[in-house]
């Protein structure tokens, strides 16, 4: 029972429990898309509501972090917002220090040192959420997976939440290096699609996107719909 409440006492196997569960937070966060396409990288998350009363636009799961640098989140929504906000501060202040934008790794390591921290120490808990950032630099496109450890991986295309498994493997199958918008948008689509296991609607998918030389920006509604009309 010690080993399982305190989260500066590993256990006899070397396993720190509530990470392990923070994981779990994660895994039952909402299905998450992240896939590289030629010159940019799209973020594809779905934010379907429990009750048809619910605005959807009013789940706000992509987020803008920089002008090139943005995040789709998955897992306890309130810390989340905390590490965006994070995130944003810190690229701010790299940007006055230095007059100019923060390179993703680099704005990435600042987040997972800062949720690594809350593991070490009594007193608080890990953050139930895992973000994946997705933005351009000077070194080309880049995607990052960050988990509730503070441990970040680079990929080419991944996803996060429930559906992973469905989703990897559509990825495992059909991923190619290079593909163009149009066609990256519809194997995301289709991954999603294959994890949430019904067509998706538009009034219930987010996109961003983030492309060389362009800022970051979500798709429209209008764009979103035209997608999945098509698919």
């Amino acid at each position: 029972m010690a080993y399982d409440r305190g989260i500066t006492v590993f256990s006899p196997d070397g396993r720190l429990f509530q990470v392990e569960y923070a994981r779990e937070a994660v895994k039952k966060g909402s299905t998450t898309i992240g896939l590289k396409y030629e010159g940019g990288v799209a973020l594809i998350v779905d934010r379907r509501s429990s009750s048809r009363l619910l605005e959807p636009k009013s789940t706000e799961k992509i987020h803008e972090i920089d002008d090139y640098i943005g995040c789709a989140t998955s897992g306890l929504v309130a810390d989340a917002r905390i590490l965006v906000d994070e995130a944003r501060k810190d690229a701010q202040i790299h940007r006055v220090n230095f007059g100019e934008n923060i390179s993703v790794e680099m704005l990435v390591k600042k987040v997972c040192d800062y949720k690594q921290n809350y593991t070490q120490y009594g007193g608080v808990r890990p953050f139930g959420t895992a973000l994946l950032v997705a933005g351009t630099d000077d070194l080309g496109v880049h995607l990052f997976e960050t988990d509730p450890s503070g441990a970040l991986v680079a990929y080419k295309a991944t996803g996060i939440g429930s559906g992973r498994a469905a989703v990897m493997d559509v990825f495992e199958k059909d991923f190619k290096d290079g593909m163009p918008f149009e066609e990256a948008a519809q194997l995301g689509l289709r991954a999603l699609e294959a994890a949430i296991e019904e067509k998706p609607k538009a009034e219930s998918v987010e996109i961003g996107i983030a492309e060389v030389g362009k800022k970051f920006r979500r798709l429209s509604d209008e764009e979103v719909s035209a997608l999945i009309d098509k698919m």
